[in-house]
């Protein structure tokens, strides 16, 4: 497991209107094995944050570090699952996950054979070799999360991994998710708009205002884990959810 750690973040893009500050010397740390949520306005700038994380951007100033080594615009140093699952619709299961393999050079029969170890423990039993095609919306995101675990990096950047899906399906991935992760000992970081899934499935969650992007709130959850949806009645998880929701409505006021 690693740490995460970025210093003073600021990202600008040139717009036909003129330059857009996306984001404004933002700091934020995940320590090792901590799983930690970013909620935010939309077009706040997650996404952008985390292609810096991941060396798809580089920020005009700041720094991004892993366990104290800068790593700022270096590619390949955490495994990165986007918005959408981008499966290639012409390779199967199994090939798409171990596409990083593919690319690295690496042991690509040892990735597959992983790969097929893996399958029943993402719900995907039987589907190795099928086309993303035949995939309910659910085993789609399962086998995009598998080709992220199978990235063999400690931290792990998850975009929006059930923004798409229906509400009951969504719920079962979440539980499927920290099962996992509980299991699989990785450093997380999710963006997301949905503020339960922020306070089930995190350690802390960032509270970001809207473009260009600060820390409006950071706050950790002391909920006891497992947790589950049950928790939406416990009134501390009420509490939070009222903080969060109030932070952000105050954010959209500015």
């Amino acid at each position: 497991m690693s740490m995460l750690e970025l210093r003073a973040i600021s990202k600008t893009f040139a717009s036909p209107t003129g330059p857009v500050q996306v984001l404004d010397r933002l700091s934020m740390q995940v320590t090792a094995g901590e799983f930690v949520a970013v909620i935010g306005p939309s077009g706040s700038g997650k996404t952008t944050l985390f292609n810096i994380i991941a060396g798809l951007e580089s920020p005009d100033a700041g720094a991004v570090l892993i366990d104290g080594i800068e790593v700022t615009g270096r590619r390949g140093q955490v495994a990165y699952m986007p918005q959408r699952d981008a499966l290639l619709p012409w390779l199967s299961v199994i090939e798409n996950a171990v596409l990083a393999t593919v690319v690295q050079g690496g042991d690509v029969a040892a990735a597959r054979r992983e790969a097929r170890a893996l399958l029943a423990d993402f719900g995907l039993q039987g589907w190795g070799d099928a086309r993303p095609a035949l995939l309910s919306g659910g085993m789609r995101q399962r086998a995009a999360f598998l080709r992220t675990v199978l990235w063999h990096r400690p931290i792990m950047l998850l975009d929006e991994p059930f923004g798409a899906l229906d509400a009951l399906t969504r719920a079962q991935l979440q539980q499927w998710l920290l099962t996992l992760w509980d299991r699989l000992d990785r450093t997380v970081m999710l963006v997301t708009h949905d503020i339960d899934e922020a306070i089930i499935l995190a350690d802390r969650i960032y509270v970001l205002t809207p473009r260009p992007a600060r820390i409006a709130l950071e706050v950790r959850v002391d909920l006891p884990r497992p947790r589950s949806y049950t928790l939406v009645t416990d009134p501390a998880f009420a509490r939070l959810k009222r903080q969060l929701q109030q932070v952000l409505m105050d954010g959209e006021r500015r």
